[in-house]
């Protein structure tokens, strides 16, 4: 099968004739009304219409035809100018209907294109899936053959492109046009009208002479040198850098090209030093600022942004709670700073790190603070995009696998279960100040999650009392998630602060309560509590994986933090 020839219709005025009266036959109308066609409705005068498309019928924008389809619509709906044929037939009732072949057939004969939805056979042309931004139009076809694939094909096209490319293209082509204009009232002031203007084929390739020396005899040449250079531009410089040229630039290229001398050999005029180059400079890159989660301690557990960061950032501020094996991804000539929080100290210690921050933006660093778990939960991650914002400074800010779902995930605790659990709750044990927040109420069907909590165990227990729930009720302490030194102690309410106190505390830690604490795991006759040293199966996964994706990225750099600025 050959290929379709791809072209773009000059549409403004036409009339298009829709058939149907679906949503697809509104996404039609829509379609024709944002190219400047008349979209004519043909459909019987009690379809049930979409509220898009009869609400385009009552504001004017479609005419809605209150029947079905008669042949001789096709040479007597469309405009006058054309003997009232019409310009284009979309039938939206699918291939399988009837009335689909026949007008397809009707319109072949007629040769007026036609489109039949789910139907390749029976049309003319096909639609492409477009990028639109100004002059700039972008078109995906699949033939027929996929219109999400070509839709998904697009997409990816178009994130690949710079911004603002549209409007680039505007300005591109108003340049290209003034310098016609200029070229040509001049040519036509020296030796009379000399036609219209030169006719370019985008899919040419480059003469012979395309890069040739312009010699100052050459005036044949010479004449159109400024045009001759903007193809250039268009030919070589980067789209980025295309993308960049303002109205400014466009009246630089005019201005520096605005006098030649009356005879016919001429001195090139120096471009402005932003256009003189296809390879400008570019003006230096203000600081960037990026908060990421560094998930719950395992390096596997980062996810490909955070490590993209961590390697490449010239200033990294570290929470203490970031463990080692993380650190060891910074490679050796990034600059660490480590939060020297402590009780009482924690809110000096965070505006140090914010301080540091800022200096190293300033001095067009890209400065990453890398946060434990997530940035945004009970990370005072959006507090420091306020921060950071009301000093110029826009964040980004990469998520991180929160050890309050992977946590009980790594000791077999499922937060929600089918038979047991239907929601799962995230709370903080310490609120604002270190003040104890109010604690949630029972519910039988829900697991709650407290971080931050394990040092007054004691006091949140007691005040859960008051909240209905049980004394019975299943729980487990985690400590340290997903790291080599993992251990989970598993109880009840009753005793899990007679647990932590007798087996000490081994920070960061998280307490679960709830049914689902022994979904997977039924508590042992005879004991107040079990203790679990160790990462189980996913443990020896991740010793047996240590040489793959993630063990490379350990190996960038074998420091360990000692030594290092904290």
């Amino acid at each position: 099968m050959s290929p379709a020839l791809l072209t773009a219709v000059e549409s403004t005025g036409h009339v298009h004739l829709i058939v149907g009266s679906n949503p697809l036959a509104g996404a039609r109308c829509a379609k024709s009304i944002e190219v400047g066609a008349r979209p004519k409705l043909l459909a019987p005068a009690d379809s049930d219409l979409p509220y898009t498309l009869a609400k385009r019928i009552e504001d004017g924008q479609v005419e809605w035809v209150k029947r079905d389809f008669n042949d001789e619509d096709l040479t007597t709906l469309g405009r006058e100018e054309v003997d009232h044929v019409a310009d284009a037939v979309f039938v939206t009732l699918g291939g399988d209907h009837t009335l689909s072949s026949r007008i397809s057939q009707l319109c072949r004969h007629l040769r007026i294109p036609v489109n039949v939805s789910d139907a390749p056979s029976l049309c003319t042309f096909t639609l492409l899936s477009t990028h639109t931004a100004g002059p700039l139009q972008i078109g995906v076809t699949t033939s027929g053959k996929g219109c999400h694939l070509s839709s998904r094909i697009r997409r990816e096209i178009v994130s690949s492109l710079p911004p603002d490319l549209g409007a680039a293209v505007e300005r591109l082509g108003t340049l290209r046009r003034r310098i016609w204009e200029e070229d040509r009232a001049k040519e036509v002031g020296v030796n009379g009208d000399r036609g219209t203007e030169a006719v370019e084929d985008e899919d040419a390739g480059q003469t012979s002479q395309f890069n040739r020396l312009v010699r100052p005899e050459d005036f044949e040449v010479a004449k159109t040198r400024r045009m001759r250079w903007l193809q250039q531009i268009c030919e070589y410089w980067p789209l980025r850098r295309l993308a960049s040229i303002t109205d400014a630039d466009v009246d630089a290229v005019l201005e520096a090209y605005s006098t030649r001398s009356s005879s016919n050999t001429s001195v090139e005029p120096a471009l402005p030093p932003s256009l003189a180059s296809s390879t400008p400079e570019y003006p230096k890159l203000k600081g960037r600022i990026i908060l990421a989660g560094s998930g719950p301690g395992h390096p596997s557990l980062l996810t490909l942004a955070t490590l993209r960061a961590i390697q490449t950032a010239d200033l990294i501020l570290a929470d203490k709670l970031v463990p080692a094996p993380i650190l060891q991804l910074i490679p050796r000539r990034t600059t660490v700073h480590i939060a020297r929080k402590f009780p009482g100290n924690a809110d000096a210690a965070q505006d140090e790190l914010l301080s540091l921050g800022f200096t190293g933006l300033q001095a067009g660093q890209t400065v990453l603070r890398l946060k434990q778990g997530d940035p945004f939960l009970y990370g005072r991650g959006a507090e420091e995009v306020s921060w950071f914002r009301e000093r110029g400074y826009e964040s980004v800010v990469l998520p991180g696998v929160t050890s309050a779902l992977s946590g009980p995930l790594f000791c077999g605790i499922p937060v929600t279960h089918r038979a047991v659990s239907g929601e799962v709750l995230v709370c903080t044990g310490t609120g604002r100040k270190g003040a104890a927040p109010v604690p949630p109420s029972y519910r039988e069907g829900r697991t709650v999650v407290w971080l931050m909590a394990l040092h007054r165990v004691e006091a949140l227990v007691e005040s859960l009392r008051f909240k209905c729930w049980p004394r019975s009720t299943p729980c487990a302490v985690i400590e340290r998630a997903s790291c080599p030194d993992q251990r989970v102690i598993r109880t009840t309410l009753e005793h899990v602060a007679h647990a932590v106190e007798e087996c000490g505390s081994r920070p960061p830690g998280l307490l679960v309560a709830g049914k689902a604490c022994e979904v997977l795991h039924a508590p042992e006759q005879g004991k107040l509590w079990t203790v679990e040293e160790g990462l189980g199966a996913f443990g020896e996964w991740a010793n047996e994986t240590a040489s793959g994706a993630w063990g490379m990225g350990v190996g960038l750099s074998s420091e360990t933090i000692e030594g290092r600025k904290s």
